[in-house]
């Protein structure tokens, strides 16, 4: 899962982003309104996390562009103010979810997920697909009833290849959704992380490669592995 978190107090920012980064959820960070929508002109985002009260396009203009767009992107709100009346407009706006300061980050990533499995059709929360059981709330997985002990980023890699179900995701749709707008996009590391995947997950093989294309969880009759 990649998210947009538009919050303007460094110190909150940066914590929500090593929060979130210790889940499993890149994030990329904007301070002000005009970042927030340079950022969602370039990058696709799974959700936004939108603080209210910031430079710029204030957060109210920035939920109403992304309902606007027809994106369909889930909405969370932050904001201090807790009164039901700033909740109410914050709703009114397209907001699909609202938490209000001091929170906890436990908390925000389990509110992420949750949009996050009613963006994708109200899918189950536990996914299972060719032997492979991959728990994002617990960030478990099992392989044929074993429990494989994996990195964040691969359990970020996986995830998206979960939920692909069966389909081909190419290496750099893997980082633009497993990694920040830091990575470098000549970078190895989408290579690197599936080859040491594989190895976690173990024989036989599961993961294949789709040469020139990209990668994806083999199920029952598929293609040979790469």
């Amino acid at each position: 899962m990649r998210v947009l978190v538009v919050e303007d107090e460094p110190y909150l920012a940066e914590a929500i982003h090593d929060g979130l980064r210790l889940a499993a959820i890149a994030a990329d960070l904007a301070g002000d309104g005009d970042t927030a929508l340079e950022l969602l002109n370039v990058n696709a985002y799974d959700i936004a996390v939108l603080d209210r009260d910031i430079p710029g396009p204030s957060g109210d203009e920035i939920a109403e562009r992304i309902v606007a767009s027809g994106s369909g992107m889930p909405i969370l709100m932050l904001t201090a103010a807790d009164r039901l009346d700033d909740k109410a407009s914050g709703f009114e706006l397209g907001a699909d979810d609202y938490l209000t300061k001091p929170f906890e980050l436990r908390e925000l990533v389990l509110r992420l997920r949750a949009l996050d499995r009613r963006r994708a059709h109200c899918r189950p929360p536990v996914r299972e697909i060719a032997g492979l059981r991959l728990d994002p709330f617990r960030r478990e997985v099992y392989r044929d009833g074993r429990y494989v002990a994996l990195t964040r980023k691969q359990f970020a890699v996986l995830e998206v290849l979960v939920g692909a179900e069966g389909g081909v995701i190419s290496a750099e749709e893997l980082l633009e959704r497993a990694w920040d707008e830091n990575a470098d996009p000549f970078t190895n590391a989408v290579r690197i992380t599936v080859s040491a995947l594989r190895k976690r997950l173990g024989e036989p093989g599961i993961i294949a490669t789709v040469p020139g294309v990209g990668y994806r969880i083999e199920t029952p009759g598929g293609e040979d592995r790469g």
